[in-house]
Order: C-alpha cells, then structure tokens, then sequence
C-alpha cells in the first residue's frame, strides 16, 4: 500500500480533478461569503462554513485519489 506522499504524487485521475477543482471552488466562495464587508444573515454564514469544510474534504480527499493498472 502506498504511503499517502507517494499518493499524493501520484497523477490524479480526471473525474477525481473535477472534484478537486469544485472542492476548491466551494472552499473560496465559501470564504468570500464569510468575510464579506456587508451583514449577512447568520444562516448564510453557517452554511457557508460548512461548504468550507466540505469543500475542503472534498479536494483533500480527491487529491489522494490515483489510477490502478490492476
């Protein structure tokens, strides 16, 4: 089993980068949303934390994704 370094280094398959790139997207508006200059109801703001963390597991979680030639 590979270390998750090695994992990491790996090339990460298509479909896994498109869930890379959302994963961050989500993590940026998400923090666009909680640090916006304006008062925003505090519903909003939890969601946004929330799609922060997802965000995060998600791009996290899919960059250790690699392609088996088993």
């Amino acid at each position: 089993m590979k270390k998750v370094i090695e994992r990491i280094q790996e090339p990460t398959p298509k479909f896994f980068k498109l869930i890379r790139n959302a994963g961050l997207l989500l993590t940026a508006v998400s923090g666009v949303i909680a640090t916006a200059p304006v008062s925003l109801p505090s519903l909003v703001i939890t969601i946004a934390g929330y799609l922060a963390v997802a965000g995060g597991i998600a791009s996290a979680i899919s960059q250790t994704a690699i392609h088996r030639d088993d």
